[in-house]
């Protein structure tokens, strides 16, 4: 294979989701020339680059059945890995290439540097300064891919197509405003030509990746005999629904079933706010339960049904109808996922990073039902479950490791809360003037004190 994408941001996902569909294509006969060269950008990146080049860019792939049953297979789609910091110059040039024509994006919610008051470029983020400063070297996503765009233009080669595959509502268009807006920032004249020529098709992308442990490489050598530094691992459901613009040419997706539409909001939305966002309502009261793994959460009565409830009575109401999906189904799929004991996707990994996902998933559907009269009661109990796991103690004394890009912030918040039982919600960067309203607040108010007086599991009973 040759490269015809460079990905930006290879992490397990990614290799579990469009690294195996273009490996699909391979298998096929159908993706010669749509290889894939993986970029790293971050330091913690470093490790994959070397994993990636000791073992010729190919991994194992397992997939973990609700049943026990698990199958593996190698996926050969990565081509090359390049490491940003090493060789920022190497980096533009391989997506300056006419062969390229996609450059795709897993870099997370935060990683578009959206201000979630203004909505607008948040250009504070230090890295960012950087990489706007006169004849910098670029060193962020955003900065390379607006260097190789730059050079594509000046010598006449037409744009790639920009493929944001992560967690984010209109994830292709925040793409497009958030990059044309750094690169305006850079040369006006450039912003206007990415904006006017360069296509940020939206997608929906779906399948429970946890992250690849010790023991899973150990199994995965004592039952496949495959020594691999850095496999994958991941349930059997998968799903991507993707717009159909790629106007330099795409891969044919459609044979490896993914979904080509005219529209994926329906699609988007219908994820975002009950898959993730009720992985939220299952991650902070699981913890504070004591459960460590996500099936033993999703296994406990208390919590399904307010997941369920949360589904049907507040995210459901702010759906519009998806084409070809049964609803009902899909809320039902969803809770036999969570449940799958195979997977042994942990509750920290879902806690990791809640103030990229608390404002992106679940405040939607909260505005949205303040705005039309709908309940918020759930929903309000859900933050306030995040509020108080952000006091970084559990019910038995026992420290809590809070993992967040504003760890300081949230942490000072809800260290505050106990005299000040707004303090968290007063956080107006995540969570605007949510601590003005009063009809969320005193839900909010009322699950926060329960919480601390009584704990999660009284709580989730009254719920």
């Amino acid at each position: 294979m040759s490269t015809g994408i460079v990905h930006i941001g290879v992490g397990g996902f990614h290799r579990a989701h469009q690294a195996m569909v273009l490996d699909d294509l391979r298998v096929l006969g159908l993706a010669e020339d749509w290889g894939i060269c993986g970029v790293g950008v971050l330091p913690g990146d470093r490790r994959m680059r070397d994993v990636l080049h000791a073992q010729e860019f190919g991994y194992t792939l397992v997939l973990k059945h609700p049943d026990g049953q698990q199958t593996a297979r190698g996926i050969a789609s990565i081509v090359d890995y390049l490491f940003a910091p090493d060789d920022p110059e190497a980096v533009i040039e391989k997506m300056a290439a006419p062969e390229v024509r996609i450059v795709s994006l897993t870099i997370t919610e935060g990683g578009y540097h959206v201000d979630r008051i203004t909505g607008e470029f948040d250009a504070t983020d230090p890295r960012i300064a950087a990489d706007l400063a006169p004849d910098a070297v670029p060193q962020t996503a955003f900065g390379l891919i607006t260097e190789a765009l730059r050079r594509r233009r000046s010598r006449g080669v037409v744009p790639f197509t920009v493929l944001s595959c992560d967690n984010v509502q209109g994830n292709g268009d925040v793409c497009r405003r958030m990059l044309t807006a750094f690169a305006t920032r850079k040369d006006a004249e450039l912003g206007a030509w990415i904006a006017a020529e360069v296509a940020f098709p939206n997608c929906m992308v779906d399948r429970i990746t946890p992250a690849t442990t010790d023991e899973d490489r150990a199994a995965i050598t004592a039952r496949f005999g495959v020594d691999d530094a850095w496999p994958v691992v991941a349930e059997p459901f998968f799903q991507w629904v993707i717009e159909d613009h790629f106007p330099a040419g795409r891969p044919p997706f459609e044979a490896a079933g993914v979904q080509l539409v005219a529209d994926v909001e329906p699609y988007e939305l219908m994820k975002l706010r009950l898959l993730n966002a009720s992985h939220q309502g299952l991650c902070y009261f699981g913890r504070l339960s004591g459960y460590e793994l996500v099936h033993e959460a999703a296994q406990d009565p208390l919590i399904a049904r307010l997941l369920r409830r949360y589904m049907d009575t507040e995210a459901t109401p702010t759906l519009h109808p998806v084409p070809g999906v049964d609803l009902d189904r899909y809320k039902d799929t969803l809770l036999e996922r969570f449940a799958n004991p195979h997977v042994r996707d942990t509750i920290a990994r879902l806690c990791t990073d809640s103030s990229d996902r608390i404002p992106t998933w679940l405040l939607p559907v909260v505005r949205h039902q303040l705005a039309t009269g709908g309940p918020v009661r759930l929903s309000a109990a859900i933050v306030a479950s995040w509020a108080r796991y952000a006091e970084g103690v559990d019910e038995h004394g026992q420290p809590i490791d809070v993992v967040d890009r504003q760890r300081d912030g949230v942490l000072a918040h809800a260290a505050r809360q106990r005299t000040e039982p707004l303090a968290f919600l007063r956080q107006r960067d995540l969570f605007g003037d949510l601590a003005d309203d009063p009809r969320f607040t005193a839900e909010y108010r009322w699950a926060l004190d329960s919480l601390i007086q009584r704990g999660a599991q009284a709580t989730l009973a009254d719920l």
